[in-house]
Formats: C-alpha cells, sequence, structure tokens
C-alpha cells in the first residue's frame, strides 16, 4: 500500500509542486517537525511544512540512502547539504487505505544541521 505513495512522494521532490501535496496529503494529515515542540495538524499547516521543506532540503545534493517500507508505514533515510553543513535526516510516512499521507515526520542530525534549517525554514514561513 505504501509503494505508491512513496512513489508519489519521489515524484513530488522532482517536480517541487507544492499543488502535488494537496493529493497526497490527507485532510487530517499530522506533521511532527524535528523544530517544533507539538505536532502540526491538518493539511494546510503540513502543505505549509512540506513545501518550505521541499525548498530548504531538497536540493541538487538531496538524495534517499534507503527505505524501509512495510504495510502503510515507511522509513526514508535522506542526506543533502546546505552551506557546507551536512545533513542526515529521516522521514517517517503512514498512509490510509486511499495512499493518502496521514502522518509525516521528520527527524534531523546533527545540532548543527537542525539549527540551520529551523533558521531557514523560518525564513521561508515567514514569507508565506
Amino acid at each position: 500500500m505504501i509503494e505508491q505513495t512513496l512513489k508519489q512522494w519521489h515524484e513530488l521532490l522532482v517536480s517541487k509542486d507544492p499543488a502535488g501535496l494537496q493529493q497526497l496529503l490527507a485532510e487530517e494529515v499530522v506533521f511532527h517537525s524535528p523544530v517544533v515542540h507539538s505536532p502540526q495538524q491538518g493539511k494546510p499547516i503540513t502543505s505549509l511544512y512540506l513545501g518550505a521543506a521541499m525548498q530548504v532540503l531538497a536540493n541538487p545534493s538531496f538524495r534517499y540512502l534507503r527505505e524501509v517500507a512495510s504495510g502503510d508505514n515507511a522509513v526514508l533515510e535522506f542526506e543533502t547539504e546546505i552551506n557546507g553543513i551536512h545533513i542526515n535526516g529521516v522521514d517517517m510516512i503512514r498512509c490510509n487505505e486511499a495512499g493518502q499521507i496521514v502522518d509525516f515526520k521528520v527527524m534531523l542530525r546533527p545540532l548543527q544541521a537542525v539549527n540551520l534549517v529551523h533558521q531557514m525554514m523560518g525564513q521561508r514561513l515567514s514569507k508565506a
């Protein structure tokens, strides 16, 4: 079930078309940010965060290192580099029976990367 969702997610990262998020995300989706304490609930706020993340993280150096998928869950490890800082992270995704994402959690390391992404995401989101 998650395989089709992941295919759409990968296509979305290539196109960077935020409109694709509208089809991929369920209305009740919950987003867990590496820098925001409380979960963000609903499609509008999740679309905002993921759209900004695509612009910040999905640069030419971005790549997924491995994926583990089973049933309606997937864990995708990624790496990218921004301003000379190597970023390693994990996307944890769960979808519903319709293949829409209902839970998306991002974890980042090291601390220097978390701080940089926090700053860059803050700049992007303040313009939204």
